[in-house]
């Protein structure tokens, strides 16, 4: 029986780095440059947002704190916060990079990130 091995975040954001670059390859080529920096940002938020997805999993949305000694309540998680934020910021990374796209690949590309994010393929 394999065992798969478990991959590292650094090991993560390379496959996904590497993913995403196969997608936006028909980038112009004078752009290029300027959006490596967007691709190792988008890989980089997807892998923390798998990992916050599977935080809030296991904790739920809502925590508990302390206020003093006899005051306690509940809110909304530190990671549901966090990961509110950071889904913001990597669709307008997507975003941005779907836009630089030639219009023909730019759909393709869209509708690979959408089935990506809800489930499809990695």
């Amino acid at each position: 029986m394999a065992t798969s091995k478990v991959l590292t975040k650094a090991e993560k954001t390379k496959k996904e780095f590497l993913r995403l670059s196969k997608i936006f390859r028909d980038i112009p080529k004078d752009r290029k440059d300027t959006v490596v920096s967007l691709l190792q940002n988008a890989a980089f938020m997807t892998v923390q947002l798998e990992e916050l997805q599977n935080t809030i999993n296991e904790k739920g949305v809502i925590s508990e704190y302390q206020n003093g000694e006899n005051q306690w309540g509940t809110k909304k998680s530190p990671e549901v916060e966090i990961y509110n934020t950071m889904v913001k910021n990597h669709s307008s990374i997507i975003r941005q990079l779907t836009d630089i796209l030639p219009d023909e690949k730019s759909v393709d590309a869209s509708e690979e990130i959408l089935k990506f994010a809800f489930g499809g393929k990695k």
